[in-house]
């Protein structure tokens, strides 16, 4: 599958708007495989390095760093008029079918898939896939790979901020402080949740007062890039101790791991009112408000 088709279709018209949610937010790379000539969905290629050295044939080069803040704070929120450039340079369109490619090395990998899937999802892009197993599987699958740059014609956007999935910073704080209600998750790793260990942009170790542990490794099979596609919703919701109503805030060290966390519970299980704490405890910490598990300083 060439870009370039997709492009000439769109330019003469012939392109069809695809039906929302062409694969579903998870395909396999068979599926993807069997339906690249009839669907043409656009293969996004997230990796910060090696587009050059070989990638998917037909995929865009939109690196994560594209999705991410700076360094002191790489969770933070996209700037909008910024992202919207330069999607529009790729060539997005917001109803056409999207599948998201990361490396799929390791269970981490897949966060930044989910990442930029919460992303797009959030600035309004309707039809949202992403491939499990990421490049891997598609070389697994004995699928073309290509070094040739791809390109399309430039789009034209109108991006705006849907916060239905994400929770701030202040709305965090709220629930800290007793001001509003949700069920506080943090999706790192033990020795992050008890403070023994802390992210190089932290200001602080720790976490936030009345969050429970659920990392987001328990999705994911021992040492697979694949996360699972058999998520046992009644299960979860039991393990959670979710309350209707009541919504899910997902946060890591800086929105990455969290947004596998998120992935599973809300794309996957389905759990309505899931959040991402894009900046998480990275930004957190920063902010100056009360912290758990901090270790004492002397």
């Amino acid at each position: 599958m060439k870009r370039f088709a997709l492009a000439i279709a769109m330019a003469t018209g012939l392109a069809t708007t695809a039906a929302a949610d062409t694969f579903g937010p998870l395909v396999d790379a068979d599926t993807l495989s069997a339906a690249l000539d009839s669907e043409m969905p656009i293969l996004l290629d997230i990796r910060n390095a090696g587009y050059d050295d070989g990638h998917a044939e037909g995929a865009l080069y939109a690196p994560y760093r594209m999705f991410r803040g700076p360094d002191s704070n790489p969770g933070a929120l996209f700037d909008i008029e910024k992202l919207e450039a330069e999607l529009e340079e790729l060539g997005l369109e917001q109803d056409l079918p999207i599948v998201i490619l990361s490396e799929g090395k390791t269970d981490t990998d897949f966060g930044s898939a989910a990442r930029v899937y919460w992303t797009l999802k959030s600035t309004g892009f309707e039809d949202l896939s992403i491939l499990n197993g990421g490049l891997t599987a598609w070389k697994a699958a004995g699928l073309p790979i290509s070094t040739a740059t791809e390109s399309a014609f430039p789009s034209e956007l109108d991006l705006t901020l849907d916060t239905t999935w994400l929770a701030t910073t202040a709305d965090v704080a709220a629930v800290v402080a007793g001001e509003a209600e949700a069920l506080l998750v943090d999706a790192r790793p033990s020795e992050f949740f008890s403070g023994k260990e802390a992210h190089e942009a932290a200001a602080r170790p720790g976490t936030l007062p009345g969050a429970i542990n659920y990392a987001y490794t328990a999705f994911f099979a021992e040492k697979s890039p694949k996360i699972s596609t058999n998520i046992d919703t009644a299960a979860l919701k039991a393990s959670l101790k979710l309350d209707a109503g009541k919504p899910t805030v997902s946060f890591c060290n800086t929105g990455h791991w969290a947004a596998s966390h998120w992935f599973a519970v809300s794309e996957l299980a389905g759990v309505p009112d899931a959040k991402l704490y894009a900046g998480s405890m990275v930004e957190y910490s920063q902010s100056g408000n009360e912290m758990a598990n901090t270790p004492a300083v002397n």
